[in-house]
This record gives structure tokens, C-alpha cells and sequence, in this order.
């Protein structure tokens, strides 16, 4: 299967930079060929500007500048998003990226009362994430970043897209043998994919 992996993080040496290379080896390991695209090393501009805003319904025109990330999001039969969790959401950066890059005719069509999906080809999405808050908050304040990929992003995939969600939660309180048992955990989902 070929995975589309995208990562969220500015820090080269941060725990989700290591969450990011199990995740890949893995995968890689299990057989998948992964094509890794990391936001923060490859300076992706998140900001959608007035000009792509005004052709952002005007199929074709609205990939200008972004057209390498579109065929790597047409071509995956997978997506893996790796990224921190800060303030109950994904980074601005990785908000961005969806912002500017699934956009209509990439990712979906405005039809007659509905949107039709147009990323037939991802079948599977993996989510590898951290949380600073203790479960029973994540719970009480709805998992904003879960429902967003869950019932929005997965929607735009082929029908009946599988959502793997592998994460930590209180991460900022864990001792480093819990870490560490973290790490082996996503290894051992992801080699199984």
C-alpha cells in the first residue's frame, strides 16, 4: 500500500519525531511503501492568501503552488497524520495544509445538498498523536481533533475508510518507561497494518 505520511512538528528531535520514524519504519517494514512529507522541514505555507481564497472553488487554478502535495494526496492509498495535539487540535500547521490542499476537486465537489467525495483512493487513516490533558477531559471537551478527521476528513475518503487512532494522552506527567512503552505500541499497530 502505498502511505502518505504527514508530519506536524518543528522540533527535529521532539518525542513526535520519534513517534514519526517508528510510525514510518513500521509501516515500511510490514511491506508499504511510505512517502513521507514533512511540513515544518519543507517550510509549507499553511496561510490561505486572499488570491487563493478568491479562485478556491475555481477547480484547477486553486492548486497553484501546492500541486506536488496533491498528487502525493491522489496517489496515497493510505494517510498517516503524526502531530502534537495543542490545544485540543492539530498544529496550525497541519490545519493549514488541509486548508490550502483539500480543497474542491482535490478533495471533494459542492454537489446538489451534499459533498461528494473525491479521495476515493485513501482507504485507511492513521493518526499518531500526543495530548497533554488527562483522558476524562479529552472525553468531557469532545475530542475536537478526532471528530474533525472522524466524521470530516474520513467522509471525503473512499467509503468505508478505516480510522486508526494510537495515542497518548497526559503525555507532559509520563515517566520514561511509559514513553518508551508508547513507542513499542505504535510499532507494534503499525506493523500489522
Amino acid at each position: 500500500m502505498h502511505v502518505l505520511m504527514i508530519f506536524a512538528h518543528p522540533c527535529a528531535d521532539s518525542f513526535s519525531a520519534a513517534l514519526r520514524d517508528t510510525t514510518r519504519a513500521a509501516l515500511e517494514s510490514a511491506g508499504h511503501t511510505v512517502e513521507l512529507r514533512d511540513l515544518y522541514a519543507e517550510r509549507f505555507d499553511p496561510v490561505l492568501s486572499a488570491d487563493e481564497r478568491a479562485r478556491y472553488h475555481t477547480e484547477g487554478d486553486n492548486v497553484a503552488g501546492i500541486e506536488d502535495h496533491v498528487v502525493a494526496l491522489r496517489r496515497a492509498e493510505a494517510l498517516v497524520l503524526v502531530y502534537p495535539t495543542w490545544w485540543y487540535g492539530m498544529p496550525a500547521m497541519l490545519k493549514g495544509w488541509m486548508d490550502r490542499v483539500w480543497s474542491p476537486g482535490v478533495a471533494f465537489r459542492l454537489g446538489a445538498g451534499a459533498i461528494e467525495p473525491l479521495l476515493t483512493n485513501i482507504r485507511r487513516i492513521g493518526v499518531v498523536t500526543t495530548y497533554g490533558s488527562p483522558l476524562w477531559l479529552l472525553w468531557y471537551i469532545g475530542w475536537p481533533d478526532r471528530k474533525l478527521i472522524g466524521r470530516g476528513i474520513r467522509r471525503l475518503c473512499a467509503k468505508g475508510c478505516r480510522l486508526d487512532w494510537v495515542y497518548l494522552n497526559a503525555m507532559d506527567q509520563r515517566k520514561p518507561a511509559e514513553l518508551k512503552a508508547f513507542v513499542e505500541k505504535v510499532r507494534a499497530h503499525f506493523s500489522r497494518w
